[in-house]
C-alpha cells in the first residue's frame, strides 16, 4: 500500500512510501489489530478478480520488514513508474478482447442466416468485419512497438499511451459491433460477447484515463520533436 510517511515533506509525494503489510496472519489466517475487511464490491464486468473493501486504523508494521526498497519517500515514484508496463499491459488485454470478439462474429456471420443467406454475404455485416479487423490489427502492431520500446529501456510514455489508447478504445468499438452482428444472441449469457461488452469499458478507464493518455501522447510528441 502507498501510505504517506512523512506529511512535512515538500514536494509533498516525497512523503510517501510503499509498505507490504500482511492482512493475515499467515499461520492462523486471523486478521491482525487494526484491520478491516469490508464488503465486496460488485461490478459491471471483470468478475473474476475480485474488488473489495479494506480499512487501516491504529494499524502498526515494521517498517524494517514492510519497506519496500531501502529508502524511505520513493514510494510515489514507484507506483508511477510502474504505469508505462501497466499501460502495455492494458493494451494487450484489449487486443484480446478485440480479437475474441473479431473471431467469434467471424464465424457467427457465416452460420446466422438472414434473407436466405449467411449474413456475412450481406454489405453492411461485411462493413463491419472489415473495420474491425483492421483496427484490430492496428492495435496488435501498437502493442509489438510499445513491447519492443519498454524492452529497450528508456521512457516510453509515447509509445504506451498510444498502443493503451488505441487498443483499449478498438477493443469497446469491437465488443459493440459484435454485440450488433450477434443482434439478440449477443445480449445473452450462451455467448461470449456479453462478457467481452461488459469487461471492455474498464480498460478504457484503468491505468489512466484515455482522456490523459491523448495529453500525453501530445505532450511527448512535442518533446521529442522541438521546434
Amino acid at each position: 500500500m502507498l501510505v504517506k510517511t512523512d506529511p512535512d515533506a515538500q514536494p509533498r509525494h516525497r512523503g510517501m512510501s510503499m509498505l507490504i503489510a500482511q492482512t493475515r496472519d499467515p499461520k492462523t489466517r486471523e486478521i491482525p489489530p487494526g484491520v478491516t475487511r469490508g464488503r465486496k464490491l460488485p461490478k459491471l464486468g471483470y468478475r473474476g478478480i475480485d474488488t473489495g473493501e479494506i480499512g487501516f486504523s491504529d494499524f502498526h508494521c515494521d517498517a524494517a520488514l514492510c519497506l519496500v526498497g531501502e529508502e524511505e519517500g520513493r514510494g510515489f515514484l514507484m507506483a508511477t513508474g510502474g504505469l508505462e508496463i501497466g499501460r502495455v499491459n492494458v493494451a494487450a488485454r484489449g487486443v484480446g478482447i478485440a480479437r475474441r470478439a473479431l473471431k467469434e462474429s467471424a464465424a457467427y456471420a457465416q452460420t446466422r442466416q438472414s434473407m436466405g443467406k449467411p449474413i456475412a454475404q450481406h454489405q453492411a455485416i461485411q462493413l463491419k468485419l472489415g473495420e474491425m479487423a483492421a483496427k484490430t490489427r492496428a492495435s496488435e502492431l501498437l502493442v509489438e512497438d510499445a513491447a519492443r520500446a519498454y524492452d529497450r529501456g528508456g521512457r516510453v510514455d509515447l509509445e504506451a499511451g498510444m498502443a493503451k489508447w488505441f487498443a483499449t478504445e478498438t477493443a469497446f468499438e469491437v465488443a459493440t459491433e459484435a454485440m450488433r452482428i450477434f443482434g439478440a444472441n449477443g445480449y445473452s449469457k450462451e455467448y461470449p460477447i456479453e462478457r467481452l461488452y461488459r469487461d471492455a469499458p474498464l480498460l478504457i478507464i484503468g491505468e489512466g484515463t484515455n482522456e490523459m493518455q491523448r495529453i500525453i501522447i501530445a505532450r511527448q510528441l512535442v518533446a521529442r520533436n522541438p521546434a
